[in-house]
């Protein structure tokens, strides 16, 4: 499921990082010191400057340390995928989605 995984490197989640992503829609990963995925998001439609703004907010909520991200008009569904993908690695979604109130489906690997 490797494949599946937002293949670019982390960055450290800083302002100054979130103010240099573009103005795009997409998803994005922020991981703490450690490297572990603890909020899976997305810059919809109506986030006003797409990924720049929603890591921003990232920023200020202080939940991880690094994030990378994806640029996509099909966010919701990568997103979903995103989830499905964490879920299907380590048995639950990251701390920062746990309030999730709708299920998320499931991915399972071929063998």
């Amino acid at each position: 499921m490797g494949g599946l995984a937002i293949a670019k490197p982390w960055v450290p989640l800083t302002a100054a990082a979130a103010a240099a992503l573009p103005a795009q829609l997409g998803v994005y990963e922020i991981a703490d010191a450690d490297g572990t995925v603890v909020r899976i998001g997305y810059a919809g439609g109506r986030q006003p400057f797409g990924l720049r703004s929603a890591l921003a907010a990232e920023v200020e909520a202080g939940l991880g340390t690094q994030f990378r991200h994806e640029a996509t008009h099909g966010y919701l569904t990568r997103w979903e995928e995103l989830l499905m993908l964490h879920r299907a690695a380590h048995g639950s979604l990251p701390t920062g989605n746990a309030d999730r109130r709708t299920p998320v489906g499931r991915l399972r690997p071929l063998t």
